[in-house]
């Protein structure tokens, strides 16, 4: 199963900010956004000790355009075979990632419609965020969708200080408390503005503990509006050394397949997950799959040379032919396919 966490993350839509708002009560503010909140459910598969097994994952996002655009986090999207979002009138829409990067734990999608009860968040200005303010969180904790839960920005976090696997996203820390379906919902501040997404909640009992991060609006949007970051079609593991060696690989390292996302360039081309689990060095790692050992001629070598990938796949146009090195049953093959306009990312 993908590991489920609760998170805050700063959102980000517009090119410009809305100009700050008279502070309002609790009761007014959630009156006022709760319509622009959604949940979001995705379907997808992941390799268990008996084989392949089915999940579905449940976290929160908010609408962030009159085109049908809905901010979540990464961690509930990423990889998944299927994704619906329902917003306050219980209507079910479906909705594709046009942009994600793990990095920050954020994601873009693309609802196919915008239903008459879903309204457009404000986006606030996260720069102005101070410690002690008051904000308010919205999603579907443990799937119980539209809860509100209040509390208090508790500390800033600037990028690559609090989450390693994380390092491109400034954190809010907040008090509010934030369980498992409230990852990718929107944080409010008194203006009825959304200052953060849901992503991380720091906990010893796995429920909350008054330790929840959030991801800053200002990071969400350089990364997915400015930057365009693009969505994550499998998932894995880099193997370097010892582990390069033990699995064959023949370069001095390669991306290990655990799975692939159904409709995805990956998935057309033919690239294979894992299928089952063995555990290497006290870790458990899916096998099976194809080891991608070069991307349009570039070789998954590190993590330098994969952001090298990101770049390269992001800044051609759909339908672009490339091709994919993969080491399958001791053989090497090439795999041939044209891009989506998702990038192909690891």
């Amino acid at each position: 199963m993908k590991k489920l966490v609760a998170v805050i993350v700063g959102v980000a839509v517009l090119p410009t900010f809305a100009p700050v708002a008279q502070a309002q009560g609790l009761e007014e503010v959630f009156r006022q956004v709760n319509p622009s909140v959604v949940v979001v459910r995705a379907k997808g598969r992941d390799v268990g000790a008996g084989g392949i097994i089915r999940f579905t994952e449940t976290g929160s996002g908010v609408l962030i355009s009159a085109g049908g655009r809905v901010m979540t986090a990464a961690h509930v999207v990423n990889g998944m075979d299927e994704i619906t979002v329902e917003g306050i009138a219980s209507e079910v829409v479906r909705a594709q990632i046009i942009s994600s990067d793990a990095g920050a734990d954020v994601s873009l999608l693309q609802l196919e419609r915008v239903t008459a009860a879903m309204r457009v968040a404000k986006i606030g200005d996260s720069d102005t965020v101070r410690i002690g303010q008051q904000v308010v969180v919205i999603g579907a904790p443990y799937g119980l969708s539209h809860s509100m839960s209040a509390g208090w920005i508790s500390a800033r976090w600037p990028p690559n200080t609090i989450f390693r696997d994380m390092p491109l996203a400034e954190f809010f820390q907040t008090t509010a408390t934030i369980n498992t379906g409230n990852s990718g919902g929107p944080m409010f501040n008194m203006a009825s503005e959304v200052i953060a997404i849901v992503s991380q909640n720091i906990s010893k009992s796995g429920g909350s503990e008054g330790l929840g991060f959030v991801v800053s609006i200002k990071s969400a949007q350089k990364l997915l509006i400015e930057r365009k970051r693009f969505w994550s079609a499998f998932q894995g593991v880099l193997l370097t050394g010892e582990l390069a060696a033990m699995f064959n690989v023949p370069a001095p390292a390669g991306f290990l397949v655990k799975t692939v996302a159904q409709g995805s360039t990956a998935w057309d081309m033919g690239v294979q997950g894992g299928d089952r689990l063995v555990t290497v060095g006290g870790k458990e790692i899916a096998v099976g799959g194809d080891i991608i050992l070069s991307v349009d001629g570039i070789p998954v070598v590190s993590e330098d040379n994969i952001e090298k990938i990101r770049n390269k796949l992001a800044s051609v146009p759909a339908g672009t032919p490339f091709k994919i090195s993969v080491l399958r049953g001791g053989k090497v093959i090439e795999l041939a396919g044209k891009t989506k306009g998702e990038l192909v990312k690891f």
